[in-house]
């Protein structure tokens, strides 16, 4: 990387706010520790884990009903057990500001929909709602480890029911209403729930989806459900019939509220399971992974106090579907007292303000967002900042792919040029970020902050060492308390061990190349995309996201996507796809040799594509991840059925182009 100055310092004032300040006080009153920089309390926070996550959950106050034993049983990965004897709750956190004299007039959410107009509910008003709803999914039944799912979308009435479930001990599992019902039923199928919430259908890009013939299928394939609770949202007056499944109970909405309870919390244990969450499932059956109540509620209180810095003063919203695990950490928010800022709709309709017309009419505080949002503004050539006032925002946060140089530089030109930008990678799977943000540091190119404190992030280069200063594979060779339980199912731990414990012993191996950067304040980081993607070039191999970069960079290229095709006995076939901003399905002669020598010159000459290609759109992940593995095995000639899961795509169509491809290549080299 590049010697380049930051391109942001956070101001004296805002070092001595931080909630990291303040715990390093705490450090020092407590423990009598000192800590000169980020770095050594980073290092701190990995050789010393006990005390660092003991004195997490005592600077934060964690509410336990049942003290602990210990904090760590062993240090080994996967098994390790955390604060063995706690109990707690972590709805009970998350609605800990109902109880306060202001209940009444503190917002807790705020939602902005396409659906219906904006809705503001206050902790009091949240609290009455999940005691209402806790009280009749008690009369339906459930109880700890029941499984309660949703198929709703960002809505309050999803919150609703997370808390309400969480309250009682059952675990949540939530797909978005627009998955289709292979792709749910791969999902809920594994967990066998009990209840499930749903909507009528919702509204994206200006047109309406009725969902209740998915509903019904979903219903009719889950034979372990007993009850539906159904939200109306698309349609005030819609109402759901099961014909054929009468022992499947529907209760509105409205009837689950009816009668007012005071919220109440069962203490479960510290490792008892809080949620299910998903791997993308784009290429196999999703891994249902398993988070717990003690490591979500201590990785929060981390997450948001240490690294994104929000308290009760801030409104938070992050772009999410309830799909990913985002819309679990806006929601998580509630644990630190943020007001939560809800959008469901597409962010790109009809326009890119809608998003950017929300922060500045809520002055929202903390905006996350995805590089593909940002690359479509920069595109664009938006400038948010030049048409609504966004002066409250003190964070932009960014996650699910490498964000670009590019990317950096136009946040801090046309949205905002004090904010720190928090740019993360981690996630779904370990339920902690790798690579996170940090209010006192500063922000460089391309670069995401620092390492994550408590989870020994590193780069590993093929003989298991850590690396600083060249890409390597991005593992973590320390348990963290937020890292799964398990696999749902996986009965013998033999999934989740072969998923990313099977290359070194006790080293979680993420799947992603990194490289590690030493600067003058902390090690920063940047992740090069998907290890199993890697183009490998006559024994070079370079990430996918250096090669975007350059292409992306050129103001006649909207995306980008790269594969190298690797087939035995023949040469491999390097093919780089294109999706132009004027739409044309071919790429001009002089573009082509642009971008190729672009490549060349600024990259590598071993890694200059064979031929490029223009296409309509780049497949991508619900969460936004470009889907250059399963593409690949289509070039290869693998069946699309067995190379992705439409159901789990954002643009499903997108793969058509694919399959027509390696239909006429295949003939064309007879492959």
């Amino acid at each position: 990387m590049s010697s380049s100055p930051p391109l942001w310092r956070p101001s004296a004032e805002r070092i001595a706010r931080a909630g990291i300040t303040r715990y390093r006080a705490f450090l020092e009153q407590h423990h009598g520790l000192r800590f000169p920089d980020y770095e050594s309390l980073w290092r701190w926070s990995v050789d010393e884990l006990e005390t660092f996550w003991e004195s997490v959950l005592q600077h934060y106050q964690i509410r336990l009903h049942t003290p602990y034993t210990r904090v760590l049983d062993r240090r080994v990965m996967p098994g390790a057990k955390w604060f063995e004897g706690a109990t707690l709750n972590y709805a009970e956190h998350a609605l800990l500001l109902a109880q306060r004299a202001d209940a009444d007039t503190r917002p807790a959410i705020v939602c902005h929909s396409e659906t219906r107009p904006r809705v503001e509910w206050s902790q009091a008003q949240l609290a009455a709602r999940v005691g209402a709803l806790t009280a009749t999914l008690a009369r339906l039944g459930v109880q700890p480890g029941d499984r309660v799912v949703s198929y709703m979308p960002n809505i309050p009435e999803t919150v609703t029911a997370l808390l309400a479930g969480a309250s009682l001990g059952a675990i949540w599992s939530s797909c978005s209403p627009d998955m289709g019902p292979t792709s749910v039923l791969d999902r809920f199928r594994q967990i066998e729930p009990k209840v499930l919430f749903a909507v009528d259908g919702y509204r994206y890009g200006g047109k309406s989806f009725d969902r209740r013939a998915v509903v019904r299928e979903l219903v009719e394939q889950l034979p372990s459900l007993e009850a539906v609770i159904f939200v109306p949202y698309l349609d005030a007056g819609a109402s759901l019939e099961l014909p054929g499944k009468p022992g499947v109970r529907v209760v509105s909405y409205a009837e689950a509220l009816a009668a007012p309870a005071a919220p109440r919390f069962t203490p479960v244990p510290f490792d008892h399971p809080l949620w299910i969450v998903y791997s993308s499932g784009t290429t196999g059956m999703p891994k249902p992974i398993v988070h717990g109540h003690g490591g979500v509620v201590l990785e929060n209180a981390k997450g948001r106090g240490l690294h994104y810095d929000v308290g009760e003063d801030d409104r938070f919203f992050w772009f999410s579907s309830t799909s990913w695990i985002m819309w679990n950490l806006l929601v998580s928010t509630l644990l630190a007292g943020c007001t939560v800022v809800q959008y469901d709709g597409n962010p790109g309709f009809p326009d890119l303000s809608p998003l950017w017309r929300m922060a500045e009419q809520e002055r929202v505080t903390f905006f996350g967002t995805s590089p593909a949002f940002i690359a479509a503004n920069l595109k664009a050539g938006y400038s948010p900042r030049a048409h609504f006032d966004l002066s409250a925002l003190r964070t932009v946060g960014s996650t699910g792919s490498p964000l670009t140089a590019e990317g950096y530089r136009w946040v801090y030109e046309h949205v905002h040029p004090d904010v720190l930008l928090a740019s993360i990678a981690g996630g779904t799977d370990p339920g902690t970020a790798f690579l996170s943000c940090a209010p006192v540091l500063p922000v460089y190119a391309g670069e995401m902050q620092c390492r994550g404190l408590g989870v020994a992030t590193h780069a590993f280069n093929d003989q298991g060492e850590p690396v600083i200063g060249s890409v390597g594979e991005l593992v973590c060779t320390a348990p963290a308390p937020s890292m799964p339980l398990y696999f749902w199912g996986d009965t013998d731990g033999r999934r989740y061990f072969e998923s990313y414990f099977d290359t070194w012993p006790n080293v979680w191996k993420h799947g992603d190349w990194l490289e590690l950067i030493e600067r003058p304040e902390s090690v920063t980081g940047v992740i090069y995309g998907r290890s199993d993607s890697t183009i490998n070039r006559h024994g070079i191999r370079m990430g996918t996201s250096e090669l975007y970069r350059v292409v992306e960079g050129f103001d006649d290229v909207a995306d980008s996507l790269v594969v190298d095709l690797e087939y035995l006995g023949r040469p491999s076939f390097m093919a780089l796809f294109v999706v132009l901003r004027d739409g044309a399905s071919d790429v001009p002669a002089e573009l082509k040799k642009q971008l190729l020598s672009a490549i060349r010159t600024q990259l590598s000459a071993r890694h200059v594509p064979d031929d490029v290609y223009a296409i309509a759109e780049v497949p991508r992940t619900i969460s936004g991840k470009k889907m250059e593995v399963p593409v690949k095995k289509i070039l290869l000639g693998q069946p699309v059925e067995k190379s992705a899961n439409r159901d789990s795509m954002a643009n499903p169509l997108a793969l058509d182009w694919f399959v027509a491809f390696a239909r006429r290549r295949s003939h064309e080299v007879g492959v």
